[in-house]
This record gives C-alpha cells, sequence and structure tokens, in this order.
C-alpha cells in the first residue's frame, strides 16, 4: 500500500505521539482528545458510508444511462452538471477513505480509494494522500505545505516577489482570475496523477496506471459511442470544468486567507497549527453537502480520520475548549469565506501592480 495513506490512516487512533505526530498527553490537545473520544465521535460510521457509496453509485449509473438513451444530440450536455456534482461525491468519498474514516482496514481503505479515485475519476490516490498528508501536518506553512507553494498562484508576497514575465501578470490578478483557473483543475488533476506515477513503487505504479488508463479508455469509448467527435470534445470539456469548479470551490474557503505559519519561529502546538490555520464554514444540510463536511475544517484537521457525519458533532467541543483556553475558532458564511480567500490573493499580489 501506498506510504501515503499508511500515514494518513488513523492519527488518533495511536498512543505514540512519536508515530502519530500528535502531542503526548498533557498538551492543550489532550482534553480535547478525550471528550471527542468519550462520546464515540472517533468511531466509525461505516453502514453509513456503505449507503452513501451505493447510493452514488446508483446516481451515477442513472446518469450514464440518461445519457446513453439521449443519444447524439446536444442536449446531453445538460448532463454534464449533475455527473460533476456526483463526481465531486465520488472525490469526497476517495478523501474520507485516504483518512481511513470509512474503514480501519487499510488495505479496504485504499481499495475504495483506488476505486472511487482511479478508476470513477481518473485520479492518482496515491498523488493525492501524498499530498495531503504533508498538507494536514502543516498548513499553511510555506516551506512544508504543498498547497502553499510556489505554482500557477503564490499565497505570499515574497512569493510573489520573485514572479517573472507571465508569471507576474498572473499574480497580479490571481485574485479576479481564481475561479476561472478552477475550470482548468479537473483536467489538471488526471495530469498530475499520471505524473506522479513515476514517484510510486513499481507495483503500486502498474495498479495505479492500469485503473487510470481504464477510466480513460471506457470514458472516451462511452462519449464517442454516444456522441459525434465534437459533441463529445465538448461534453469532456464541460464536465471537467463543472467538476473542478465545484471541487475548488469545496476547497477553497478552508485555509486560504488564514494564518501562516513563520517558518524562523517558535514551533506551534498541534492546537495551534490545526485551529489557526483552518476556517469552518457556517450553514446547514445544503452546506454540509455542497462542501463534503469540509465546512467543519477545523475539526477534520483536528481528528482527520472522524468520521464526516461526526464533524459536526465534535464541533460544539471544539469550540468550547477553544473558547475557554483563549485561542481564536475562525468560522464565517459561505460567501465570506471566498471573500476573504479572494482578498489575501488580491493582497499578496498588490506590490506587483
Amino acid at each position: 500500500m501506498s506510504q501515503a495513506t499508511a500515514t494518513a490512516a488513523d492519527p488518533v487512533g495511536d498512543s505514540s505521539s512519536e508515530r502519530t505526530g500528535l502531542p503526548a498527553a498533557g498538551s492543550d490537545f489532550a482534553p480535547l482528545l478525550r471528550a471527542v473520544k468519550g462520546q464515540g465521535l472517533l468511531e466509525r460510521r461505516t453502514g453509513r458510508y456503505a449507503i452513501g457509496i451505493a447510493a452514488n453509485l446508483v446516481a451515477l449509473g442513472g446518469v450514464i444511462a440518461a445519457f446513453v438513451l439521449l443519444g447524439d444530440t446536444w442536449l446531453s450536455l445538460f448532463l454534464a452538471l449533475p455527473l460533476a456534482v456526483l463526481w465531486t461525491r465520488t472525490a469526497f468519498i476517495a478523501h474520507d477513505a485516504g483518512h481511513s474514516q470509512i474503514s480501519g482496514d487499510r488495505r479496504a481503505s485504499r481499495l475504495i480509494g483506488l476505486v472511487h479515485a482511479n478508476l470513477l475519476l481518473g485520479m492518482n490516490e496515491a498523488w493525492w494522500n501524498d499530498k495531503h498528508v504533508r498538507h494536514h501536518a502543516n498548513p499553511n506553512h510555506v516551506d512544508k505545505d504543498p498547497d502553499v507553494g510556489v505554482g500557477a498562484l503564490v499565497w505570499t508576497q515574497k512569493q510573489a516577489a520573485q514572479r517573472e514575465g507571465a508569471a507576474r501578470w498572473l499574480t497580479r490578478n490571481q485574485a479576479r482570475l481564481f475561479f476561472p483557473m478552477l475550470l482548468l483543475e479537473g483536467i489538471a488533476l488526471k495530469i498530475y496523477g499520471f505524473q506522479f506515477l513515476r514517484h510510486q513503487p513499481a507495483r503500486e505504479r502498474a495498479v495505479s496506471a492500469l485503473l487510470m488508463t481504464a477510466h480513460l479508455a471506457l470514458y472516451t469509448t462511452l462519449l464517442l459511442t454516444v456522441l459525434s467527435p465534437g459533441k463529445a470534445l465538448v461534453f469532456a470539456l464541460l464536465l471537467h470544468a463543472l467538476f473542478g469548479l465545484h471541487l475548488g470551490m469545496a476547497f477553497a474557503p478552508n485555509h486560504k486567507g488564514m494564518e501562516m505559519p513563520d517558518p524562523d519561529g517558535d514551533r506551534w502546538s498541534h492546537l495551534q497549527r490545526q485551529v489557526l490555520t483552518s476556517r469552518n464554514v457556517r450553514g446547514a444540510v445544503l452546506t454540509d453537502w455542497f462542501l463534503g463536511g469540509l465546512n467543519y475544517q477545523i475539526e477534520h484537521h483536528l481528528f482527520p480520520s472522524m468520521p464526516r457525519p461526526h464533524l459536526r458533532l465534535a464541533q460544539p467541543l471544539v469550540k468550547e475548549h477553544c473558547r475557554s483556553i483563549g485561542m481564536p475558532y475562525a468560522e464565517t458564511g459561505l460567501v465570506e469565506s471566498y471573500q476573504q480567500a479572494l482578498a489575501h490573493m488580491h493582497e499578496v499580489g498588490e506590490p506587483l501592480r
């Protein structure tokens, strides 16, 4: 199995602080951990996940059946939206499997991840887990979190100052270009997955490559069997654009514009590292559904293996604990979360304007 998956498996379920990277008993996190364990919130909800996975697969099958029945018509483009939504649900399941929220069995977790990421989406679960585990270990740390490293976008004015040419123009305008760029993310995720193959052990690489190639082959065959080449290309581009936008909108509010640890400063505790760098999004059932439970980002970062349905139940415990020790707990509305994230990106590019 991939080392990334093993690392992400169950960071709060192991008593060894050296192996898990979590603080030892007696830290500011320990009382909260005891309270959460005492209420059984770290116990898995395998049955609920099984129902959710089955429902998602049935819905995917229904959309594909409708696609085939419609045949070679531009009306098929209307099915790109529900399919993109279901692809995002599929990505959420793969994400939860990578954190071992669904099952405590590592092989089962990886199998779920391989089916949902590599086969159904054409993404590489090993690439995602490797990147995501490093993010969880040091969120918003410019030297350690790949999500705030220099890429198409930058996250600090120091990074911005080093930009040249077209990248400099992009950084100046990155706030206004952020959502349009998400339209390319669906395709980029596939490319990143194939690029990561060279970093995987031979046997793992073969499995990942086989499943991602199978996804591309089946997906292309379906499109070209039902639609003319022109319509098939438009459908594929639209689907990936909507998928990238939806997935990006779910992850964008979580950390952008939040505290960024000073690489040369004091080392933060686990509680500081996870709470101060994360932002929750207020809302009800619809918000939980749209964001895949990631709107409880603080709780998710404190307890990565906690099943998604339990995050909202843990929130009152976490809020009260933060209040009792005087630690800020960031929570905003959905629109405000985007505004704060975009304001940060705009501020980063300010010196270049």
